[in-house]
């Protein structure tokens, strides 16, 4: 018998409302009749909004409700954005579905400042993530970094009263909610290497749910999905699954794929940086190899000491 209905399991944030409508849009775009509802959920992440997610467990706390309701039969996929997905699946869990990835650089935000260039000595900058912050810190030592957290909305609503100069944000979430003419400028890579799987949207479900898979798997993209698996690989191997300074992004062009990683200290007081290239099919070995070359160049002792702490 035909599958019939498809539950999606979303946290309740408007960004991530927006992606669980984008996947219900395009799987009833591509399967005319199917009826597809969602399962909105707060999580633990979405809860904990004062404390740092390096004191209250990382990014995984964005999905374990999800991941919860996947285990109970309550929703039949679940949607996350890809750089809150930890690198080990969890029992009996599979992501085999990435779609097409929107922009994956950070973004600039000011009331006051046009771009990045324009910051005075001094200025306060909001954000909460240490891949941020460590690579801001290195390009300039005077900028004041404060935490920063909270849904699109709510960052926004402090840098418009006036407690931020300016705030890094991911291109992918202003874009999607509508607000480009907020973006000041794209950050340069060279300046902020974006999060791992940073714009892209993964699709989780129960490995043994072959109908499900079978509806979900025309949303895959392709070139996402080599781009993300090869950052994750990065990750894997410097031990990224917790909150900590690090940075990769694939790029293919045809059948060639650039891979750049960062690991930093914290305070940006060093920052290793490392590019590979090579054939697509080899991405797997090119991923490790860009992770061994930087634990090489030192990123095994900030890794280290960060992981001890």
């Amino acid at each position: 018998m035909s599958l019939k209905k498809i539950r999606i399991a979303t946290r309740e944030s408007p960004l991530a409302l927006w992606q669980a409508e984008h996947v219900k849009a395009r799987l009833m775009q591509n399967h005319p009749g199917l009826e597809v509802e969602l399962v909105t959920m707060q999580t633990q992440g979405d809860k904990l909004l004062e404390t740092p997610l390096s004191v209250v467990g990382g990014k995984g706390l964005f999905i374990k409700e999800l991941e919860q309701a996947l285990y109970d039969h309550r929703a039949d996929i679940a949607v996350h954005s890809m750089k809150d997905v930890t690198i080990d699946m969890s029992d009996g869990l599979i992501l085999p579905v990435i779609l097409k990835r929107e922009a994956p650089h950070d973004v600039f935000i000011s009331t006051k400042y046009k771009n990045i260039n324009d910051l005075p000595d001094g200025a306060v900058i909001g954000t909460s993530s240490f891949r941020r912050q460590c690579q801001l810190k290195a390009w300039r030592g005077d900028l004041n970094i404060k935490a920063l957290r909270g849904n699109v909305g709510t960052r926004l609503k402090k840098l418009d009263d006036g407690k931020y100069d300016a705030v890094i944000l991911a291109a992918a979430g202003i874009i999607r909610l509508g607000l480009e003419d907020r973006i000041g400028e794209m950050i340069s890579m060279d300046i902020i290497l974006p999060a791992i799987g940073q714009g892209a949207i993964g699709v989780q479900l129960r490995a043994d749910d072959h109908d499900v898979l079978e509806k979900i798997c025309s949303l895959n993209d392709d070139t996402t999905q080599q781009q993300v698996e090869t950052e994750r690989i990065v990750s894997r191997r410097l031990f990224g699954g917790c909150q900590l300074p690090i940075a990769a992004y694939a790029e293919i062009d045809q059948d060639c794929i650039t891979v750049r990683g960062m690991v930093g200290r914290i305070d940006g007081s060093e920052i290793i940086r490392d590019t590979v290239s090579g054939s697509l099919q080899e991405r797997d070995a090119l991923g490790l190899q860009l992770a061994e070359n930087l634990l090489e160049k030192g990123a095994d002792k900030i890794l280290d000491e960060l992981l001890q702490d």
